[in-house]
């Protein structure tokens, strides 16, 4: 029973500390990106950049040492890790308008897909058992998406905001959540211990 205990405590510790852990980071990010809006897209950029790089890198590698593969496909490769080097490149070039950029693409292709799921959901209004609810949703879908294809920018800011605040409060209530089970882990250990000793 001394080992069921022991394992029961350190599987309790171990999902205290992720618990704790990915909330400080949480907490972290959230207010590194509601203090820091513009750094932190940046960095986040300065990310995307670097994974461009090195994915251009594995597809000439793919490209030039894949000798299985035939001409055309390993050539396909090699033209791919070059766009994609020149696109990290020229992210890492000008990060500030990079970022500008790559927010402005991620808010355009939401409104759109927000469009599309709109109409797709007007399509299907006949097969589904629940007509308003929706008729209610693809109709503000369709003008959420209008509206964030008409003010990117201000969608972009929003969505920025809203991920930050988000993060805050993740961050906050898993580090909540990890003090707490600390606790209960204390509370399972002792009833465990008074029902061994009965």
């Amino acid at each position: 029973m001394s080992e069921a205990l022991s394992g029961a405590k350190s599987l309790f510790k171990s999902i205290r500390i992720t618990l704790a852990v990915s909330g400080v980071i949480a907490l972290i990010a959230g207010i590194v990106l509601l203090v820091w809006p513009v750094k932190s897209a940046v960095i986040v950029t300065a990310i995307f950049a670097s994974y461009l790089v090195v994915a251009g890198l594995v597809y000439i590698g793919l490209g030039i040492f894949s000798h299985a593969r035939g001409g055309w496909a390993r050539v396909g490769h090699i033209v791919l890790g070059l766009f994609y080097i020149a696109a990290g490149v020229i992210a890492f070039a000008n990060l500030g308008v990079a970022a500008a950029t790559l927010a402005l693409v991620v808010v355009i292709f939401i409104g759109i897909s927000w469009i599309i799921d709109g109409v797709v959901s007007l399509s299907l209004l006949g097969q589904d058992g629940s007509r308003v609810w929706t008729l209610l949703y693809a109709l503000l879908s369709i003008i959420a998406g209008i509206v964030v294809l008409f003010s990117p920018l201000i969608a972009g800011l929003a969505f920025w905001l809203f991920l930050g605040i988000s993060l805050v409060a993740l961050g906050i209530v898993q580090i909540v959540r990890a003090i707490t089970l600390g606790r209960d882990g204390k509370e399972f250990v002792a009833a465990v211990r008074s029902e061994t000793t009965v």
